[in-house]
Order: structure tokens, then sequence, then C-alpha cells
């Protein structure tokens, strides 16, 4: 037995779905991190999740969040009926599940949606030079969904940020957050609306609309169309669909390296690695907090210090 394949199960972290190192280790490091904080670990019959909290303790401490204005937001965003209308946040993971992307959101994005200078300052070192002010910063938002002159179907945005150019121009990022996933679960039905939206935007080979239909690079893609079709609809000036994820995760790297040979334009397309967000938040007065998610999610050093 592998030092890692130990250590996982020490921590109550081996799982059969985990099909890279990465994966591996992302879940022994959440496990660590609750164990760090004396949360309660998750539990059915004899068997332990060390990367998930107990419920319904979770949902009612909102301990997967990480500051009082992530829990604020999760309050507005998730737990009110009216905001939460339409939504699609997967309960009780949202609560429980130490390694969802929708948590990391809020304890990324939280505190740059009350402080929207912070937010100007780190789209702007993020290459959108031309952003004067970041307007508005909002979670799992679709600008059209199910509306057939998007791309209609029920795919949103994890993070939607909305900003004015420096020529008066609107514009707009919508952002795809992942961390631990793999992209490789089953591809959802294809849309003859999605052809027309790839066509019309005028960013993609032709020839490789075909492979798009198929995972890993389907969610990738129709992330990217809900982009497109939000400036064919003509909301904004200008706009464009980012993917977020750590570099650690081969998985996304290589379907994202896949994906950038199928377009001819990258123009509305934006890889950031969440690193080089986290450090661009730390960069700038307000963005001290990022430190502690900094160590949540990608302070790997704890998993090889105990290997």
């Amino acid at each position: 037995m592998n030092n890692l394949l130990k250590m996982a199960k020490k921590y109550h972290a081996h799982e059969c779905v985990d099909k890279s190192e990465f994966q591996r280790k992302a879940r022994i490091l959440q496990a660590i991190w609750r164990k760090e904080k004396g949360y309660p670990v998750s539990r059915k019959g004899e068997r332990v999740y060390g990367a998930r909290l107990e419920m319904p303790w979770a949902e009612e401490t909102l301990s997967n969040y990480m500051s009082d204005v992530a829990k604020a937001a999760v309050h507005k965003e998730v737990l009110s009926p009216e905001r939460d209308k339409g939504k699609l946040y997967s309960k009780p993971r949202i609560f429980n599940n130490l390694l969802s992307s929708q948590p990391l959101c809020f304890n990324l994005f939280a505190e740059v949606q009350q402080n929207l200078e912070l937010a100007t300052s780190v789209v702007q070192d993020m290459g959108l030079k031309q952003v004067e002010n970041v307007t508005a910063v909002e979670f799992e938002l679709s600008p059209g969904r199910g509306d057939p002159e998007y791309t209609g179907d029920r795919s949103a945005f994890d993070v939607f940020v909305e900003y004015r150019t420096n020529d008066g121009k609107s514009g707009f990022l919508g952002i795809e957050v992942k961390y631990h996933e793999n992209l490789l679960g089953e591809a959802a039905s294809h849309r003859e609306r999605y052809d027309e939206v790839a066509l019309m935007a005028g960013c993609f080979k032709e020839e490789s609309l075909i492979k798009l239909r198929s995972q890993p690079l389907q969610q990738i893609w129709r992330d990217h169309l809900l982009a497109c079709s939000v400036i064919q609809h003509g909301d904004y000036d200008e706009g464009a669909f980012v993917f977020l994820y750590p570099e650690m995760n081969l998985h996304c790297r290589d379907a994202l390296a896949e994906y950038a040979e199928c377009l001819v334009s990258d123009d509305t397309f934006k890889i950031w690695t969440l690193k080089s967000l986290v450090d661009a938040i730390q960069s700038h007065p307000g963005g001290e907090y990022v430190e502690s998610v900094r160590d949540r999610y990608l302070n790997f050093g704890k998993v090889e210090e105990k290997i």
C-alpha cells in the first residue's frame, strides 16, 4: 500500500471516485482542514467521510464557509427563498461537502462582492486592463436560464461579474469554478441551438463542433456558449467566459488545452488558475482574508509533510 493511500485511509478520505493523485490529495487536504477545525465528521453507519461535515450541523452553522461575510452571502443567496428561486444549489452538498466548488465560490468571492474596489483591482490584475470599475458580483446566475434566445438549457455561471470599461462600454465575466472535479461525467443531450450559437460566435473551428459535444469538453463548451449567447443577445457590449481551476488538477488542465485547440479566437475565453487569483486578491487592501482560503484549498504541503 503506497503512502498516499495510507494517508487517505487514515483521514477517512479514500474514495473510489478519485481518479488522480490530485483528487486524492485534495480530499485528504479537506479532511485535514476539518480535523484542524475540530468540526464533526459525516458518518453513515460505520462509514466515515473525512471530507464531509455532519448534517444538519453543517447547515445550521455554515461551517463550510470561512468568514462572516461568506456566511452572510450564503444566507442571502442560498437560504433565502426569494433569492434561491430558480438557482441550482446542490443541497446538502453545498453545506457539508468540503470539496464542493460552490462553497469555494463563496469563500473566494463573497468578500469581493462587498468590496467592488477590490474586485476592480483583481479583474485588472487578471488581464482585463480595459476595466474601469466592477459594478456587481453575483452568484449562480444565468442571464437566460432555459430561454431559447440564449442556449435554451439550465446552464449558469458560478460567479457573474459586471463591469464598465474605460471607454464607457458594458461588460461581463461569466466564471465557472472547479476544484476537485475531473470533467469525466456523462455529457448532456446535444441541442441544435448550441451549433447555432457556436457558428454565430465565429470563435470555434467548424470541424471541432462534433468533438465539443462530448466530455470532457462539453461542459466547458456549454458555459462558453452561454457567454457567447449573452453577447449575441446584446445584453452587454463585451464579455467572456472564465474557467477557474487549481493548476494541479491535470484533468482540467488537459481538457482546457484540448479545448483551446478547437478555437480560432480566445477573445471570449479566459483561463484563470486558483493560485493566480488568490495571489491577485491578496496583493490588494481588503484581500487579506484570502490567505485562509489558500491554506485550506492550496496548501498541499500539509499532505506532503504527513506522508
